[in-house]
């Protein structure tokens, strides 16, 4: 005997849901059918869904819904071939990897319904040249054709298509069209089943669809009282009795909607759903039907749960968009936020956009807090470093042992992962100095116009919004950057790595106690979800700025996934310093070891060393060549260097290296003019030195070397918001808009326009009004001096 499915029926559906979540409590009939199958290896056993998008990389054996709105043009006629040869690419990719896919496909219809139109037209145009002898035809009324006539002439065209698509690839595909009948009758469902494993055994792709030849039409009370099985009413439903009874781990819905919206796409207050739960459905209003096939959303909300209470996963996205169908059934495969994922797990904080909205909400209730209140909160969180600085040191430590006898952090991460007593000192230090620094940031004017009479206009500083900080390694980061979001009144989302989560845990939660004694807790949030990186970069609508602090490749990579959101950085530190011909010898190898060898993982550390060509061979480049081995700095040859010696070291693979590490490269040049141009051409606008003695050459090349940061006989390392007397940075920016160089309070502002008139109007300053313009600049009002 069959074990006994789940029915759902679309009108009993409160009754219905109540009705599967008891039978699937029930551990007996787990099992959804006795017949012995063909066993396929799984990457894991069935049973359970993914608890998480990320564990979706690990589905091995996959169901592609492809919907009627994804397979058909516009018109309802004929099929969308591109679409679908996208389909059909990512489906092989998959495929390829070992994975076993099958598709449930819509279609038919609308591809007989093209080549029945053009048979009638073709008919009916003979038969009226006959009749008329004329050969200039009229128009022709084209009757309504019936849908079981337009799949019969159009499933052996639909099939034939993917065939040839599918050849492309080297991939076989096959045919299976069924019915409801096909799943109540023992043998029958046997012989499915017993078909589609040996297909997948054989590599082969299954190509499923209801069998709308012969389907009779749909009702909606149509399921066999008794049996409890889900009938086969669309290709929804099919999908997911499909997925179940192949034991399958993920089940694809495409549509023409990105997923699942509280409301009916398209309202003014529809927010998708990232991430859905059985007993959800309440809370969600259904719009109406696709504007073609069977089913709508909520006949695919109720498939979905059922798939996913049988053990099999499940994401509803859009199949239709130009943009992200290309890529949108590897990208679901790849664990990236892409629809609506389907999950058992709910967990129990916040989702990451419920966290962006808390922040926002918090931002702007900081932001309208006076200076004082938002600087006593940022000398509350300086006290609390210092005052809980066990509780911090002890997260610390346990991160670091993890980090240890994990073995996946190099040396000088792990240096930036470690906390001590006199960092956490030296950053209250930093914090009181941010707090001090706060007194007149936002809400400044900047600019006062008397525009006309009793017309004035102002420009004052305001918050950027959120800010999302993303962080690697160093939880020292964490209250640098939350005391300077609270000092500027911006909401703040962070990041930070896997590695310290136990630090970044314990400082977050000192600095929501700060946070607390104005009422502001929410402004900062701390992300712990399995958010990757590259899905929070997608929140265009819910974050305004990105922040990234790490490693030059953390940085690219986030400026190539953001979506329209600007991102503050750097990809690369590739730092100069250009010892000139009246360099003093006390300072050079001073400055150069300071830049090189303090902390050579900075991202302000010295990289090129540049040397003008008259000083080869003296007593000032053999110190400078005896330091850097003293101190084991690893030398690599420019082209030019190499030239001038008999036995160099290795030379340089690339002149725009970021070694993070004791190595450097060397290279000569023959004048300041040059040293510029090398920066120009192989730099990253960071941060660049000269060192001599000359004061008219340092003002050429403090003029003319156009980089975030210019320096003259010092070290590149005083690249740092600290140092600079910020208090703290939350990067530093080597872009041309906005902020650059170290990013402090003013970095995080921005302005808005503040116009105060008395029943002003545009037409009154027209050629012939009654008023004229002044644009009369008005004295600033006097800045706190504290």
């Amino acid at each position: 005997m069959l074990a006994p499915s789940i029915s759902i029926s679309h009108t009993d559906t409160c009754c219905c849901f109540k009705l599967s979540v008891f039978l699937l409590r029930n551990e007996s009939i787990r099992c959804w059918s006795n017949i012995p199958f063909i066993t396929v290896p799984l990457s894991r056993a069935h049973g359970k869904s993914f608890a998480h998008r990320s564990e979706l990389k690990h589905a091995k054996r996959i169901v592609v819904k492809l919907g009627s709105a994804v397979v058909t043009r516009g018109d309802e006629c004929g099929l969308a071939l591109g679409r679908l040869a996208s389909i059909v690419e990512q489906v092989s990719m998959l495929q390829n990897q070992g994975r076993e896919m099958m598709i449930v496909t819509s279609g038919a219809v609308a591809f007989g319904k093209q080549r029945l139109r053009h048979e009638i037209l073709l008919s009916q145009s003979v038969r009226q040249a006959l009749h008329s002898g004329q050969s200039q035809l009229k128009d022709m009324a084209i009757p309504v054709l019936e849908a079981r006539a337009c799949a019969a002439a159009g499933q052996s065209g639909l099939m034939a298509l993917y065939e040839a698509m599918f050849t492309q690839y080297s991939i076989c595909a096959a045919q299976i069209l069924v019915t409801n009948l096909d799943f109540h009758d023992e043998q029958k469902r046997r012989n499915l089943n017993g078909t589609l494993h040996e297909l997948l055994r054989m590599n082969i792709v299954p190509i499923i669809n209801t069998n709308d030849a012969v389907v009779p039409p749909p009702e909606p009370n149509s399921d066999l009282q008794g049996v409890n099985v889900i009938s086969v009413k669309d290709n929804d439903s099919l999908a997911a009795r499909l997925a179940v009874e192949m034991k399958t781990d993920l089940l694809i819905v495409l549509s023409d909607v990105e997923g699942l919206f509280d409301s009916p796409p398209g309202s003014d207050d529809a927010k998708l759903i990232d991430i859905f739960y059985p007993g959800d459905q309440q809370s969600v209003t259904f719009g109406t039907k696709s504007r073609v096939g069977m089913g709508g959303m909520e006949a695919k909300v109720k498939a979905a749960l059922w798939a996913l209470q049988g053990g099999t996963s499940v994401v509803i996205a859009n199949g239709t968009h130009p943009k992200i169908s290309g890529h949108v059934i590897t990208d679901i495969v790849e664990g990236k936020k892409v629809g609506t994922f389907f999950s058992e797990v709910k967990p129990a904080g916040p989702t990451v956009e419920q966290q962006a909205e808390m922040a926002r909400a918090g931002g702007r209730t900081l932001a309208a807090l006076q200076p004082e209140q938002r600087a006593e909160i940022i000398y509350r969180l300086a006290d609390l470093l210092t005052d809980q600085r066990e509780e911090i040191l002890l997260a610390n430590k346990k991160d670091l042992e993890e980090a240890e006898n994990k073995g996946r952090l190099a040396l000088p991460l792990l240096k930036r992962l470690s906390l001590s007593t006199s960092k956490l000192n030296s950053l209250a230090i930093g914090l009181r100095q941010i707090a001090a620094s706060s007194q007149d940031s936002v809400g400044r004017v900047i600019r006062r116009t008397r525009i006309a009479k009793d017309l004035d206009l102002e420009q004052v500083t305001v918050p950027i919004g959120v800010l999302l900080v993303i962080f690697e390694s160093r939880p020292d980061c964490l209250p640098q950057v939350s005391a300077l979001a609270i000092a500027s009144g911006n909401g703040l989302l962070l990041k930070g790595g896997k590695e310290a989560a136990h630090s970044n845990q314990i400082l977050h939660h000192l600095t929501q106690e700060a946070l607390s004694i104005h009422g502001v807790r929410d402004a900062v949030q701390l992300v712990n979800t399995r958010e990757e990186v590259e899905d929070l970069c997608r929140l265009d609508k819910l974050i305004d700025l990105i922040i990234p602090r790490g490693s030059s490749q953390l940085v690219r990579n986030i400026q190539k996934a953001a979506k329209g959101i600007p991102v503050m950085g750097h990809s690369e530190g590739i730092c100069h310093v250009y010892v000139d011909t009246d360099a003093s010898v006390e300072k050079v190898t001073r400055i150069i070891r300071d830049s090189k060898c303090e902390y050579p993982a900075a991202c302000n550390a010295l990289e090129t060393l540049l040397i003008h060509r008259d000083l080869l061979r003296t007593p000032l480049f053999d110190q400078i060549i005896d330091m850097l081995r003293v101190e084991q700095v690893k030398i690599h040859a420019g082209p030019k260097f190499a030239s001038y010696l008999t036995f160099s070291p290795s030379e340089v693979k690339s002149l725009r290296i970021e070694y993070g590490d004791l190595e450097c490269c060397i290279e000569v040049v023959d004048s300041v003019q040059e040293a510029v141009e090398h920066i120009h051409k192989y730099g990253s606008s960071h941060t660049d030195v000269i060192i001599t003695e000359n004061e008219k050459t340092a003002e050429f090349f403090l003029q003319h070397v156009d980089s975030a940061c210019v320096f003259w006989n010092a070290s590149t390392r005083f690249s740092d918001g600290y140092r600079f007397g910020l208090g703290a940075e939350v990067g530093i920016s080597t872009s041309r808009i906005h902020a650059r160089g170290p990013v402090g309070i003013e970095g995080l502002l921005t302005t808005k326009w503040l116009l105060r008139g008395d029943n002003h109007v545009v037409s009154d300053f027209s050629e012939h009004g009654s008023m004229k313009y002044l644009h009369e600049s008005l004295p600033l009002p006097q800045r706190n001096a504290n």
